[in-house]
């Protein structure tokens, strides 16, 4: 399986676990649904490490681990308010930008691109952004943009670290180790920050089927990106993974009723043709 393949794994992980955000921010605490939706990761992976049986994760990998598992705190605190926020459309290209993010921080570190794939990569952010700018006359009313924006820029930088630390966490002893440590990590370190609240944050019955759902995809995801680390081009799960905010997006438009322009259908086109490039 490549990075590529990997990626869109993640990337329709993420796409469904994201308008679920958007569908629960009604009605749920927000800190409550995450604290939750770790939790319950945590307990995935968990069971899948227990069947398959755990390697041993050397003092360096537990230390990125740790690292990769408060960048993951800090990258879900911005996406659950940034999609609470809202619109979809604009939110979603932003954090996808993590991409950018992953494969800049591949080049300052020695990998090489070539003229096509650079190319490539600047079509399909080129056509994110098509979607996210294209604003179209909506019914809805958002709140202001400037504290969305902010919360998805914080969530774009903190998959992006999260990402690279987490291979490389899974480089050093394993994938479904690496990803579980940082799970519990941002598990524990959410939890104690709530109880120091003394706030009630527990989302309700209704909102249970939803977050076990959520649980599922979001480590289905983390662990795909995690476990691209030793094929070749790793950088590129990063890559085909930002097209979840598409899905998100049209997900949004078919369940939420938020409106779309037919140029950013042509966006969609755009960046899905650019992913097909990048899969040769």
């Amino acid at each position: 399986m490549t990075a590529l393949t990997l990626g869109l794994i993640a990337a329709l992980c993420w796409g469904l676990h994201d308008i679920t955000i958007r569908f629960l921010s009604q009605s749920a605490p927000m800190m409550g649904c995450l604290l939750s939706v770790l939790f319950i990761g945590a307990i995935f992976q968990g069971c899948a490490l227990f069947i398959l049986g755990a390697g041993p994760v050397s003092t360096d990998a537990f230390i990125l681990a740790l690292f990769a598992g408060v960048a993951f705190l800090l990258a879900n605190v911005g996406l659950y308010f940034a999609f609470a926020r809202g619109p979809v459309r604009l939110v979603a290209p932003i954090i996808a930008c993590f991409s950018v993010i992953s494969v800049g921080i591949a080049v300052i570190e020695g990998a090489s691109l070539t003229a096509g794939h650079a190319t490539a990569i600047a079509v399909l952010m080129s056509g994110i952004a098509i979607v996210a700018f294209a604003t179209p006359e909506d019914d809805q009313e958002f709140p202001p943009p400037g504290p969305t924006i902010g919360f998805a820029l914080l969530a774009a930088f903190g998959f992006a670290i999260t990402f690279k630390l987490g291979q490389l966490a899974a480089e050093a002893s394993g994938d479904l180790e690496a990803s579980l440590i940082s799970r519990c990590t941002a598990l524990v370190v959410l939890a104690a920050i709530l109880a120091a609240r003394v706030k009630t944050v527990l989302p309700g019955r209704g909102a249970v089927v939803p977050l076990v759902f959520m649980g599922l995809l979001d480590s289905i995801a983390i662990f795909s990106v995690i476990s691209a680390a030793p094929l070749p081009n790793p950088e590129y799960a990063a890559v085909s993974t930002s097209t979840f905010g598409l899905l998100t997006i049209v997900l949004a438009w078919g369940f939420l009723k938020e409106a779309m322009r037919p140029v950013q259908w042509i966006g969609c086109l755009v960046t899905f043709s650019a992913l097909g490039y990048l899969a040769q």
